[in-house]
């Protein structure tokens, strides 16, 4: 009994853990106006980022303008440049062609890619 408690803890902390992480790419993403094209559960002018995240599920490279990167590097080189072709004609503009956001663009593409995760619930 002392197991399953101490589980359904830890269980609940990621739970919440999760719920503020999520709250925090929100804003990000509103901050970089992402949310203008994208929402996490419906297509709105570019894909949902489900859609995305289910996409990418088991895949470890992503080509950009013709050269292989590691996924999230390669996306994070997309998102920041911008580019097309990956989901039909509307292109993805350039987000942060300086470079200067690299660490918040990265921290949101990880955020996108942890939506594929499959959750199996407890019997």
């Amino acid at each position: 009994m002392k197991g399953i408690v101490g589980s359904m803890a830890i269980v609940a902390g990621l739970m919440v853990a999760g719920c503020g992480m999520a709250d925090e790419m929100q804003a990000l993403a509103q901050k970089h106006k992402c949310t203008v094209c994208h929402a996490i559960d419906h297509k709105v002018l570019g894909p949902a980022w489900r859609d995305v995240a289910r996409r990418y599920t088991g895949i470890a490279k992503y080509i950009y303008e013709g050269k292989e990167y590691p996924l999230t590097e390669g996306l994070v080189m997309k998102v920041s440049h911008g580019g097309s072709g990956n989901w039909g004609a509307m292109p993805e503009p350039a987000n942060d062609p300086t470079g200067t956001e690299q660490k918040e663009i990265t921290e949101l593409v990880k955020y996108v890619l942890s939506l594929g995760i499959k959750y199996v619930p407890f019997s």
